[in-house]
Parts: C-alpha cells; structure tokens; sequence
C-alpha cells in the first residue's frame, strides 16, 4: 500500500506591520526582532597602519623622517658632549636659530652643514644617520636548524630547539619548539622569571601551572606567570610537541 503523497505549503510570512522594531544595544535597529548583519567594516578587527586588520593593542613603532633622525643624534651627541646649542653653532659657524631647525627636523641640512656639525661634535658624518638607518630585531631559522640547549628536564628525556633571540629589545624572548620522546619522564619543577606562553602542537600532556594541571591537546594554548611551579606532569600521549615563549626582562 503506498502513502499518499504529502503537500508541503510554505510558511506564511507576518506582514510587514507585524515586524517587531527593536534597538540593539549600540542603538542599531533590530528587523523582526534580530540584529541586522554588521558590515564589513564592523566585522572585521581595527585596522593597523597599512589597513589591514590587527588584534593587538600595542602601541605603533614610531617612523621618524631622515630630518628627524639627523636632527635627534645631533641634539643627543651635543648632550652628550654638554654644550648648549649657541655653543655647537658658534663652533659649526651656523646661526643658532639654524641649530635649533635642525634639531627639530623641521629642516633638510645640506652635506656641508652635516660635515661642518659632524666636525665640531667630533663625531663620524655616517653617526648623524644611525637613528634613520638601525637594525630592526629579526631571527631566522630554518626548519630543523634551532640550537640545541641544555635545560632542566633535558635528562628526562625533553629536548629544547631555540627558534630564535632577541637583538636589541628591552626584553628576552626564547621561543622554544619542545619535543617529549617516548622515553620522556614527567617534570614539573620550572620556576623562572617573566611570563610563558605553551601552544601545543602534538601528542598531549597534563600541564602543571601552580596547583592546577591543564590537559593540553593540539591547538591549546596556556599563557602564565612563570614564576609559579609548571611543567609537563601528565604524559598522556608521547611524542609531544609544543612551542615555549618565554619573555623576561633584562638584567
């Protein structure tokens, strides 16, 4: 016996007086009582400088001009040297008024200027530049070509690649990818200075922090003060990979 076919009818829709008006929160109108679609602009995170989105709040790198780069060594060698900006422009044969333009890099100095000052700070001309033209912090290493350090828990079988370092910041950094072998034993005992961040990639461990323990699969992430107890207690499924950051502040 067969069933009789089934008419499927389509709901009807409430007209459009019945539509309930609505305020989100952010004072946007509501349609039949849902939030309408945010646009794109709203969707996406704040841009950064170049227009692309960026989630972080720290604050954007000043860019200084070549004219302020020149003219901040220039006040910093005449500090150094402790003379008063009359003084610089009575040995350089500038007017002070020039002095101060340059200082501020409200000015671009020719070659002979930058000699002439270079000379009467007895400085190199190529150190009026230093500011423009400086080292940007950046590590590169291959896949595979960390260095090999030795740390605490390395006898128990935890093996510690550096990924990088810092150059010249006012913080150390030390990526680490950490690899737990079959032959790994717990170890839990780390205590350092600073802050950690543990992003797990493989395999899985219940990860001490203080007296809590966190079981850490792949894409788990554990950021904390390290000066609390932590390590790797549970080993749950070995091998295990994880990357470690630790940043402390210089001595």
């Amino acid at each position: 016996m067969r069933m009789p076919l089934r008419t499927l009818t389509r709901p009807t829709e409430p007209p459009p007086a019945a539509a309930a008006s609505e305020t989100r929160a952010d004072g946007a109108p509501a349609v039949n009582g849902r939030a309408p679609a945010k646009s794109l602009a709203e969707a996406l995170p704040a841009a950064g400088e170049e227009g692309l989105p960026t989630g972080s709040n720290a604050p954007r790198a000043a860019s200084l001009t070549v004219e302020q780069a020149i003219g901040a060594q220039i006040r910093q060698h005449r500090k150094t040297l402790d003379i008063t900006s009359a003084e610089l422009a009575a040995t350089a044969r500038i007017s002070p008024g020039m002095i101060s333009k340059i200082e501020n890099g409200q000015i671009s100095s020719s070659l002979a200027t930058l000699t002439a000052l270079a000379s009467a700070l007895n400085v190199p001309i190529a150190s009026l530049f230093a500011g423009y033209d400086d080292r940007r912090d950046c590590s590169f290493v291959k896949a595979g070509q960390g260095a090999l350090i030795e740390r605490r828990g390395t006898k128990a079988g935890h093996i510690y690649e550096l990924l990088g370092h810092s150059l010249g910041a006012g913080v150390m950094i030390e990526p680490f990818l950490i690899t737990l072998t079959d032959e790994a034993a717990p170890y839990s005992a780390f205590r350092h200075a600073g802050v950690e961040l543990i992003y797990m990639l493989g395999g899985c461990v219940g990860y001490r922090h203080g007296d809590r323990i966190y079981q850490m699969e792949p894409g788990d992430t554990l950021f904390f003060d390290a000066s609390a107890q932590h390590g790797p207690e549970e080993l749950i499924s070995v091998p295990a990979t994880y990357l470690s950051i630790i940043v402390y502040p210089k001595e």
